[in-house]
């Protein structure tokens, strides 16, 4: 599902470089002040877009790979509770859950393996900012290891 979502997003950047390009050029070659700063901002803006879709898609292959690999070695961590429908652990569940995980990820803090399988639980919770967090310090530490 992430890889249709990156797609899409992906197309849509595309056709607003080919749209809004011809605007900016429009308005840049009005020579109207007012114009210019409009067209350049409207060549700025979607090249951050491209930057944050690029870092995206770095994290989510890297992600990826590591989740491969902890997978391949068997130390993914296993469902222990019952999870909701969407595929959650239930809130009564989650916070013992994050907290073990958390005190294995500070007891290994050079561990990536540790700290990633701390990321898939806090996914799992729904605390997806955390789960990142947890995934590039996962990705960081994998780095600084090979």
């Amino acid at each position: 599902m992430t890889r249709i979502g990156v797609v899409l997003i992906g197309a849509a950047l595309i056709l607003y470089f080919v749209l809004m390009g011809q605007k900016a050029i429009l308005l840049i070659a009005s020579g109207e002040p007012v114009g210019v700063a409009m067209g350049v901002a409207l060549i700025v803006l979607p090249l951050i877009g491209v930057w944050a879709l690029a870092r995206e898609i770095q994290f989510g292959i890297q992600a990826e790979r590591l989740g491969t690999r902890l997978d391949s070695e068997g130390g993914m961590p296993a469902a222990e509770t019952d999870l909701t429908p969407s595929g959650r652990i239930a809130k009564g569940d989650a916070e013992p859950l994050i907290q073990r995980y958390t005190a294995e990820a500070d007891a290994a803090d050079d561990d990536w393996r540790a700290r990633y399988r701390l990321g898939v639980v806090q996914d799992a919770a729904g605390r997806r900012k955390d789960a990142r967090a947890s995934i590039r310090a996962a990705i960081r530490l994998a780095k600084q290891k090979a």
